[in-house]
């Protein structure tokens, strides 16, 4: 059985900074590009990054370009995101989500809020 279970979330002031982590099992974790999601309140999911099987290909959305990194360690089948400068905007609960099918962990909630 497919799990991910992210962690690390929190209540962070305007330009503080956080790392999500998120464990997978179940699966040949270094086999598969991964994601980073999230679903701000009230709304519905968007994509945040991609990383590639070995962790040497990335991509962001426009909106945390500059300010969050992903980042994973094959040998611990661990997937990271680190946050930094965060804004009220990244309010949200962030999910990890492994493609083809697509599958998410219960995800962590991160708040930005002073």
């Amino acid at each position: 059985e497919v799990q991910l279970v992210e962690s690390g979330g929190g209540l962070v002031q305007p330009g503080g900074s956080l790392r999500l982590s998120c464990a997978g099992s179940g699966f040949t974790f270094s086999t598969y590009a991964l994601n980073w999601v999230r679903q701000p309140p009230g709304k519905g999911l968007e994509w945040v990054a991609t990383i590639s099987t070995s962790g040497r290909y990335t991509t962001y959305a426009d909106s945390v370009n500059g300010r969050f990194t992903i980042s994973r360690d094959n040998a611990k089948n661990t997937l990271y995101l680190q946050l930094n400068r965060l804004k009220t905007e990244d309010t949200a609960t962030y999910y990890c989500e492994k493609p083809s099918p697509a599958t998410r962990g219960q995800g962590t909630q991160v708040t930005v809020s002073s």
